[in-house]
């Protein structure tokens, strides 16, 4: 599997149908990081254990994949989470009932999925959902890990946002005595079942959808998008490798 290491993670490199068929095949959990997530691998040592022990990451953020062609000359093929889920709902999830268990973050959140399954005339019942808490710093869930046990799905999506789901995603593969291919894809998920704006195919093409959510809500994603203004400077000054925890470095310092 052809993968690029960027600021200490091992990117996939390659098309969205391997990275699925790869994850499907032999399980583990999947990580999609956006631009505004680097910042964190500075200050939050769970998170960055979580990422770069990822079976898979993919390139969603189109911000790190241009920074990577322009400061280092090197490409990327990017995969975005809301193209990764499209592909993978349209290979898998018509299979058949009880193949995918859904955490989701709310009640709000389940009732759109379940109307978009049905939409898309994908098999689910109720119990393939389950509605996750409010997670520490530090993620543990054993009634989510007991729930998987038991059920055994072929495939878990998680998309309860960036942070604590990565973390999850990290939390159930090493916990879970069954093997399912976990999917950490965070905002995909809103974008298909409409709780978030639908970003047309065209503009996730051109690396837009980040605008468009812009536009629609400035007031939630404005403050976000400024944590990813040092993703630049990251990866000028570490490139392949993992930045250091923002209190380890200043103790370096004479």
């Amino acid at each position: 599997m052809s993968t690029e290491q960027i600021l200490g993670i091992k990117f996939f490199n390659g098309e969205v149908d391997r990275a699925i068929d790869f994850i499907s095949e032999h399980g583990g959990f999947l990580v999609a990081p956006s631009g505004t997530c680097f910042a964190r691998l500075r200050r939050d040592e769970a998170y960055r254990e979580a990422m770069i022990n990822a079976d898979i990451a993919i390139p969603d953020s189109g911000a790190m994949v241009l920074l990577w062609m322009l400061l280092r000359g090197r490409k990327v093929r990017r995969i975005s989470g809301w193209k990764y889920l499209s592909c993978l709902s349209s290979k898998f999830f018509a299979a058949k009932r009880g193949d995918v268990l859904w955490v989701v973050p709310s009640e709000r959140t389940r009732e759109r999925t379940a109307r978009w399954l049905a939409q898309n005339r994908f098999p689910f019942s109720d119990g393939d959902f389950y509605i996750a808490p409010i997670y520490s710093a530090t993620v543990d869930d054993p009634s989510l890990v007991e729930k998987i046990d038991s059920r055994k799905p072929r495939h878990v999506i998680v998309g309860i946002g960036s942070g604590p789901q990565e973390k999850l995603g990290y939390y159930l593969r090493e916990h879970s005595k069954h093997r399912a291919a976990i999917h950490c894809i965070g905002a995909a998920l809103g974008f298909l079942v409409g709780e978030q704006v639908k970003i047309p195919a065209w503009a996730d093409r051109f690396y837009l959808g980040w605008l468009l959510r812009l536009l629609r809500q400035p007031r939630i994603f404005g403050p976000r998008y400024l944590s990813a203004l040092k993703l630049p400077l990251l990866i000028f000054r570490y490139r392949e490798t993992l930045p250091p925890l923002a209190a380890k470095a200043e103790t370096r310092k004479p």
